[in-house]
């Protein structure tokens, strides 16, 4: 058995939900493209030896089969002392957006992760779709209204069960957010939201804030593929980061971490993994704020395959509430 490794310096932060904290930045398990089981269980196996404890998952990642079997090597491996010391985070997809299908599909995302409990289970997108094995992209044809009352009401069930320590939700508006606060018994304790230099979602922290609920950014530098590169290629960020001796990634997390959100962020590439660490033991000035807050503003995540001719979303308007 290998020495247990030292705890890691990721700043904690308590969640609305009593007793529940989590480290501030994660670790995201979903790859684009999708890779197979040996491949995520490694990577989530580096990021726990680096200093990662929070992971983030989810059944249309396909990573919660590897990110299990990292867990319990680590834990065989003396890595880490206990199942306490991981927060592991999965979603419901949109077909298991359905109240009897909630308590269900949890427990699927449980045994595919080997574990008794999760820390944290959000609904993936505030969609439903047709009851079926998860899949991306949705058809147009498979789209359905969201029962927002019934499913939350099951995933509260979640958390009575003991089948996850708090409930949270990804990608709501402040609207949608409001509707699901007037109808909850136990509120949302996170929204995992795009929050990023480009998308920065003043407004919506704001409103989050006011409301005990954590925004955790997800895309923290930018969505995949060419929108990566509205933040990677930022003039602004890339100054910044020349005059302070970073990378241009370790801005934009640092800049995150600034207003007081959590962060998940995802490489499996193990130096990036390590640099991705390296934010909490300097800071931004309010000059370099200033500048990174004229930034032009744009989702760099549309959403658009969320979009249907039939409904409920047929337009980003409807989607995202008029806040584009």
């Amino acid at each position: 058995m290998g020495d247990v490794a030292s705890p890691p310096s990721i700043p904690m932060v308590q969640l609305s939900h009593g007793g529940v904290s989590l480290p501030i930045l994660g670790f995201g398990m979903g790859p684009n493209p999708r890779v197979p089981d040996e491949v995520s269980k490694a990577a989530a196996l580096k990021a726990i030896e680096v200093g990662y404890r929070h992971f983030d998952t989810a059944p249309i990642y396909l990573t919660e089969k590897g990110l299990g079997q990292a867990i319990s090597e680590a834990l065989e491996r003396g890595i880490i002392k206990s199942r306490e010391d991981i927060f592991a985070t999965s979603k419901l997809w949109c077909s298991d957006v359905h109240p009897h299908l909630v308590v269900p599909a949890l427990k699927r995302s449980l045994q595919a992760l080997n574990l008794e409990y999760l820390d944290m289970y959000m609904i993936h997108w505030p969609v439903s779709g047709k009851p079926k094995p998860p899949k991306y992209p949705l058809k147009e044809e498979d789209f359905l209204p969201f029962d927002l009352k019934g499913v939350w009401t099951a995933m509260e069930e979640c958390q009575r069960l003991g089948l996850t320590k708090a409930i949270g939700v990804c990608n709501f508006t402040r609207k949608k957010l409001e509707q699901l606060l007037a109808i909850a018994t136990i509120q949302p304790a996170v929204n995992q939201v795009e929050v990023n230099p480009k998308w920065q979602q003043k407004e919506l922290i704001k409103f989050c804030k006011t409301n005990g609920i954590l925004v955790m950014a997800h895309s923290p530098l930018g969505g995949p593929l060419e929108e990566h590169k509205l933040v990677m290629e930022s003039n602004v960020l890339q100054e910044i980061a020349k005059a302070k001796g970073k990378s241009v990634a370790q801005i934009a997390l640092r800049w995150g971490y600034e207003q007081g959100i959590a962060i998940v962020v995802s490489s499996f590439i193990k130096e990036w993994m390590i640099e991705n660490l390296q934010i909490f033991d300097w800071e931004l000035s309010s000059e370099d704020h200033e500048k990174i807050g004229k930034i032009p503003q744009g989702r760099t995540l549309t959403g658009w395959d969320y979009l249907s001719p039939i409904g409920p979303y047929r337009t980003f308007e409807e989607l995202w509430d008029g806040d584009l």
